[in-house]
């Protein structure tokens, strides 16, 4: 039986709607499936394998068992919002309302969504970079719009700025930044971001930026767009607790910007989940106002993860830069002969016991063809589990 629906939008803008009109699993489901039925180390899909800061955890634990187990305030607790408000005024030096250009949210990804929801007119254009987290093509579907990209290309993974002024036109509604990028690992430029905020100036477009690695740079800082002159009255700034804070699971998001753009994405958010994470909410606050050693040594940590896991993959044979942010390291097995890192990640869990990504499956053709030999690593694991991955790779280069 055909089921019509908005849900088609979301699968094709996802590439999950197969030619038979039948949709099939994410790639992520694919590849964990294979890991598990091989026991493979699965660097494949990015969440952690160890827990937070135990005095967040603490927060949350003592917040069940007060009894703080009902729905919190539709906008998030006050406690939340305003801890959201301080950690951008004193990281970036932005000065955000708490009680009025702050959103909290299930996660980044419902945030993401109820924006695109509130704002995208069917027939908008939604520009973002290529390759791009799956959930951006589902959401511009669901909402709609025409999904049009830039694409980063190897070695560095920053957008040609002719492309983008080609791509910004009087038809795009949003720019939507992911910076730090998933799944390339780059931090874009001052000048790439500057670029963006005269663009969005030039064609009347709103700016939207997911910054959830913003504290997992390495070596180089993260520059929120709505710090650039003349951004923040037209950017809306996307974050969440789950990868500062290896809590993935608890889905504590937020957004923050201009207060009419704020009440317009919470007239759609409301009806969405309306609310979550009561109990989780206080212990994200308590988070974001841990000290600066705390987030310095979370970048430190990540940065000798990146490091050890780069040493197998290169060891194996990859071709590889060093990602300046994220989870993610992107390595090409083209050295390798592989023209095609589907296949090769299809293979790899029999082949050395180690799951990870094709970098084509978070991309419209043409480019996923032109991407089509890179494959996305995550090294948000424990340094043994890294250190194991890393040995096992290196074995690659015999084994195929």
């Amino acid at each position: 039986m055909s089921i019509p629906g908005p849900w088609q939008r979301a699968a094709r803008g996802a590439m999950l709607m197969g030619s038979d009109g039948v949709p099939g699993t994410t790639i992520f489901a694919e590849m964990s499936a294979l890991a598990s039925r091989t026991g493979a180390i699965n660097l494949g899909q990015g969440f952690p394998d160890e827990d937070g800061p135990a005095e967040v955890l603490r927060v949350a634990q003592e917040a069940i068992a007060n009894g703080l187990n009902q729905y919190p305030p539709g906008l998030g607790m006050p406690v939340l919002r305003e801890a959201i408000a301080e950690h951008q005024q004193r990281f970036y030096g932005l000065t955000v309302d708490p009680d009025r250009e702050v959103l909290v949210t299930a996660g980044a990804t419902e945030a993401l969504a109820a924006t695109l929801l509130a704002l995208v007119e069917r027939g908008d254009e939604v520009l973002t970079l290529e390759p791009f987290y799956d959930a951006y093509g589902a959401l511009i579907g669901l909402a709609d719009g025409v999904h049009t990209t830039v694409t980063l290309r190897a070695p560095d993974f920053q957008p040609d700025h002719d492309e983008l002024r080609r791509a910004v036109t009087d038809r795009t509604r949003i720019i939507l930044v992911n910076n730090p990028h998933n799944p390339t690992g780059t931090v874009l430029t001052r000048q790439t971001l500057e670029l963006l905020v005269e663009l969005a100036h030039q064609h009347d477009a709103l700016l939207v930026t997911d910054e959830v690695y913003e504290h997992l740079t390495f070596g180089v800082p993260h520059i929120p767009i709505a710090t650039l002159p003349g951004a923040a009255e037209r950017t809306v700034t996307i974050s969440s607790g789950g990868k500062t804070f290896n809590t993935t699971g608890w889905k504590i998001g937020w957004l923050s910007g201009p207060p009419d753009i704020v009440t317009a994405i919470l007239a759609v958010k409301q009806f969405l989940t309306y609310v979550n994470g009561a109990p989780f909410q206080p212990a994200i606050a308590a988070g974001l106002r841990l000290p600066d050693e705390f987030f310095a040594s979370i970048s430190a940590d990540l940065e000798h993860k990146r490091d050890v896991l780069a040493a197998g993959l290169s060891a194996a044979g990859f071709s590889l830069g060093r990602p300046q942010g994220s989870y993610f390291i992107t390595a090409d097995a083209a050295p390798l002969g592989f023209s095609s890192a589907a296949d090769l990640c299809r293979r790899l869990p029999d082949l050395v016991g180690v799951a990870a990504i094709p970098i084509s499956a978070f991309c419209h053709e043409p480019a996923a063809k032109e991407l089509s030999s890179l494959v996305r690593f995550a090294f948000c694991k424990q340094v043994g589990t890294l250190e194991r991955a890393a040995e096992q790779l290196a074995g690659l280069r015999t084994a195929v």
